[in-house]
Parts: structure tokens; sequence; C-alpha cells
């Protein structure tokens, strides 16, 4: 499977791993990520047309909007734990972004 696996992806991937069965909303992910919506809604777009994330509407409450909610499937969790492990060290964002040593590199 193809994916650009960009800092943004991977410090998404880790957000999704920290609770990795439960449903996610978008806004909450912005707020655990600091992702702006125009880089997060594309991201999980992306990530639910590869099926690596499932969705799905919350229902509507009486006065307010439905939401979107966001969960890995059986491969996305498999694919991002995958990528947990290379990205050993830190987590992946965190690794990508440059904030944390992405630990011993053999030679």
């Amino acid at each position: 499977m193809k994916l650009r696996l960009s800092p943004q992806t991977l410090l998404l991937l880790d957000a999704f791993l920290e609770q990795a069965e439960e449903w996610k909303y978008g806004y909450d992910l912005s707020r655990a990520t600091g992702l702006k919506s125009g880089t997060l809604y594309p991201i999980l777009m992306r990530l639910a047309e590869r099926k690596l994330l499932e969705t799905e509407w919350e229902a509507a409450k009486p006065g307010k909007p439905p939401r979107h909610m966001y969960r890995f499937t059986p491969d996305g969790l498999r694919f991002a734990r995958a990528n947990a492990s290379a990205h050993a060290g830190g987590g992946l964002g965190q690794v990508a972004l440059g904030l944390t040593s992405p630990g011993p590199v053999e030679i």
C-alpha cells in the first residue's frame, strides 16, 4: 500500500494509537495533534479511502449537528503499529517532526 507518510500523517497515526480502539472526532484529533482542519481532514479522507480508518456519523442530538467519527480498521491498526515499530524511540509524529531522536540507526 503506497501512502505518503508525511510528518503530519505520522502525528495523526500516533494520536490514533493512544487509544486505538476508540472512536475519535476530528475536532479532538485537531486539538491533540495541533493540525489545522485544512491539513487534518484531507489526511483523514486519504486514510479512510485506503481502508485504514472507518468512519461513521454520530446520531444527531436535538439542537446539535451530527459529528463525523473515526477509528482504525484492523488493517489500519496493523499499518500504524508497523510504522510505530519502524520509528521506535518516540512517537511517530514526534520523530517525524524532529522533536525526538529516532533512536539508534544501524549502518
